[in-house]
């Protein structure tokens, strides 16, 4: 496994508030003109990225390098399949 921990610039990871439902799970702060800069000197289609914590309790993210021949780079999410859509469907939720 590689230590080359790279960090995507202008995307904050915290624990969710005390008071916060429990399926808040983060909360993310977005320092845009940073993320954006930092997008755009990114190569590939995907960046994935997991949020951690450190052994100081203090929540990060980190980018998600790993590949399945084993090398790391930016790796792509395998596609869902799309499911037949029902007409009858209604896309809001009944509340």
């Amino acid at each position: 496994m590689s230590n080359d921990t790279k960090f995507i610039e202008g995307l904050i990871a915290k624990a969710p508030h005390e008071k916060a439902p429990e399926y808040v799970k983060a909360k993310l702060s977005i320092k845009r003109e940073e993320l954006i800069a930092w997008l755009q000197s990114q190569t590939g289609e995907w960046i994935n990225a997991d949020v951690k914590v450190s052994q100081q309790g203090k929540w990060y993210v980190q980018v998600d390098q790993w590949r399945a021949d084993g090398k790391h780079q930016e790796s792509k999410p395998i596609p869902l399949r799309e499911t037949p859509r029902d007409e009858h469907f209604d896309d809001f939720p009944p509340f």
